[in-house]
């Protein structure tokens, strides 16, 4: 079995190449380009606006150790710490072609899995890389974590490479679901310290699955709270909610269909750098996220219904209005029939000189409405 090439030795840099990049969200190569990016052209892409922060946690059953890399040259030389098993590098931002290119080299990355780093988004997938000459064995896993900001859906891509026992994952941007990983690994006897990088690999991506379940809780209530608001008082502003809600439905569902068949080729194609143990957990994974698309699906059924039923309560808004005006313009049509008739002002019209000419025409006039208001509620109409 290949290890990892913490000690590998790697080319240096000179201080001239510190540069930074800020990366196009779509592909920029020409037909007929290279397919990958090669390490080397990393340094002629753009300058970033802030370099990446990395994180390197190194853990076994009997120790742990975290640090934060603030010069990323210098972790070409810096190797796990003696007797530890497992490293985790953690990168957030993708936007430093300095760190991208450093641990690129330093761990050997496939070209084309670069590729798929550096442009974003992306769809969740899984790449397997062999060893093969200076290439050492590598999953390549792409995943997206969901968060809510302010209330507002966040979607960010995550890529993962797995060595033998190595964990690399690179975000767009800081802030994760994580904590409670590093929490696990930080304590003496967990499951986490107990097992090989594969394992932690599989905790991540369970985080990011369980992460989803409190979204979709916070969703469910915003339906409820939508269904009452359009019973109650529907108008435009609360069905600009619900087609608000439904495209963040669909951004869930778009990221987290991919990632079932991920977790399920991890779990049928073995590899060897993803122990037996990691694929028996990822079992659960697979199970939740079979839940979580389930329950999405339930939702943007939901969500369609309360859009259909915002269009038949403004249906039968509009029903009643159009009951309420034909019922008074029906109670009128006789009245406005009698003044027709004796509002011509013909001289030999019946009662035209008659002293209770006027008195009459209102008597009947108001037993006239009278007896149609009867007559409709006898029907039940109003």
């Amino acid at each position: 079995m290949l290890e990892d090439t913490d000690s590998l030795p790697i080319e240096e840099l000179d201080s001239s190449d510190s540069i930074h990049l800020v990366i196009p969200h779509k592909r920029t190569g020409k037909p007929g380009d290279a397919p990958g990016i090669e390490h080397d052209q990393l340094l002629t892409m753009p300058r970033a606006e802030r370099p990446a922060t990395i994180t390197v946690i190194d853990y076994c059953p009997e120790r742990y150790e975290t640090k934060t890399v603030t010069d990323v040259e210098a972790l070409l030389d810096q190797h796990r710490a003696p007797g530890t098993v497992v490293r985790w590098i953690n990168v957030d931002g993708i936007d430093d072609p300095v760190a991208i290119r450093v641990l690129a080299t330093k761990y050997s990355l496939h070209p084309l899995a670069i590729e798929d780093l550096v442009h974003v988004p992306q769809r969740p997938k899984v790449d397997p890389y062999e060893a093969t000459g200076d290439q050492h064995a590598r999953l390549f896993l792409i995943a997206r974590m969901a968060m809510l900001v302010d209330g507002a859906l966040d979607s960010e891509q995550v890529s993962m490479f797995l060595g033998h026992n190595t964990v690399l994952t690179f975000q767009e941007a800081p802030g994760d679901c994580w904590d409670p990983i590093r929490q696990r690994i930080a304590r003496a006897g967990s499951r986490l310290r107990q097992n090989d990088a594969s394992f932690l690999l599989y905790a991540l991506i369970d985080a990011m699955v369980d992460h989803c379940f409190p979204i979709l809780e916070e969703y469910g209530n915003r339906l409820e709270a939508l269904e009452d608001e359009i019973l109650e008082r529907p108008s435009p502003a609360v069905i600009r909610k619900v087609h608000a809600l439904k495209r963040e439905l669909l951004v869930l569902r778009r990221d987290f269909w991919p990632l079932r068949e991920v977790v399920h080729t991890l779990q049928r194609e073995p590899h060897e750098c993803l122990s037996d143990t990691t694929r028996t957990y990822l079992r659960d994974v697979y199970d939740h996220l079979v839940q979580i698309i389930d329950i999405l699906e339930t939702y943007r059924e939901v969500a369609m219904g309360i859009g259909e039923s915002y269009m038949t309560a403004m249906s039968n808004r509009m029903n009643e209005v159009m009951k309420v005006l034909t019922i008074i313009s029906t109670i009128f049509i006789p009245i406005t029939f009698l003044a027709g008739v004796y509002g011509m002002n013909f001289e030999y019209l019946p009662e035209l000189k008659w002293h209770w000419a006027y008195p009459s025409f209102w008597i009947v006039s108001l037993l006239s409405t009278a007896t149609m208001i009867v007559f409709f509620r006898r029907k039940g109409w109003i």
